[in-house]
């Protein structure tokens, strides 16, 4: 089976207000879609479940503004993350770029990511004719990367999928480079030349994707009760 990892970023008429909300202020700093249940046309109830990185106050504030969603259900995990469970009406602008995965023998392997500018990335999974008719499908409105596609083996994905474009890019030109070799073939140095970066500029790219890998692992797969810091919002 064929694998797409894909960023969509909509215009802003076709935006959730929780999506202009994430775009707009610094009060979330991760969001993730985990699961979701979609039953009908327009003004039909779907549910979704979140978890979220964010000022929880400022988020209960936010989605309590939106007309669309009938209730929620916020679940704490610490002060900086929660879970929620949304049960909202479907808009019109969503069931737009959904009809695109109509019909076809498609499935997107949570989570469903956002990133600081609102856009969305995920990964598909379907036969390859059926992907690239997705991607024909989707409105011309809506900015669509192709960030990988090929056989279907992603295993670690939910570990590296809130690292940046250029952290990513740093962390494969350290392990090209030998950075992570034991013992070690190449030092910052090396990375830089390969980023076209300072030095300083791709330690610190290294450092915060390790970071996020870090926390995100501890998060994921440590023992109940370990936290760890929150990841950094940008970089």
């Amino acid at each position: 089976m064929k694998y797409l990892d894909v960023r969509l970023r909509q215009p802003d008429w076709m935006l959730h207000p929780m999506q202009r909300f994430i775009r707009d202020g610094d009060a979330v700093r991760y969001e993730e879609l985990r699961a979701w249940n979609i039953l009908g046309p327009v003004g039909d109830c779907e549910y979704e479940l979140f978890y979220a990185e964010a000022d929880r106050e400022a988020y209960i504030d936010a989605i309590e503004a939106v007309d669309s969603v009938r209730w929620y259900d916020l679940t704490p995990i610490d002060n900086d993350s929660f879970y929620v469970y949304i049960c909202q009406e479907t808009r019109e602008e969503d069931v737009r770029w959904r009809d695109s995965f109509a019909a076809l023998d498609l499935v997107i392997v949570p989570p469903v990511i956002y990133d600081s500018e609102a856009a969305f990335y995920m990964t598909i999974v379907g036969a390859g004719d059926d992907l690239r008719a997705m991607l024909a499908g989707l409105p011309d409105e809506i900015d669509v990367t192709v960030r990988a596609i090929g056989e279907y083996d992603r295993r670690h994905a939910p570990l590296t999928g809130d690292l940046t474009d250029r952290q990513l890019e740093a962390v494969e030109a350290a392990v090209a480079a030998g950075y992570y070799e034991v013992p070690r073939e190449a030092g910052v140095e090396a990375v830089a030349e390969r980023l076209g970066c300072a030095s300083s500029t791709a330690a610190t790219l290294l450092q915060k994707a390790q970071a996020r890998v870090m926390r995100r692992l501890v998060r994921r797969y440590g023992r109940e009760g370990t936290t760890g810091e929150r990841d950094a919002p940008t970089g």
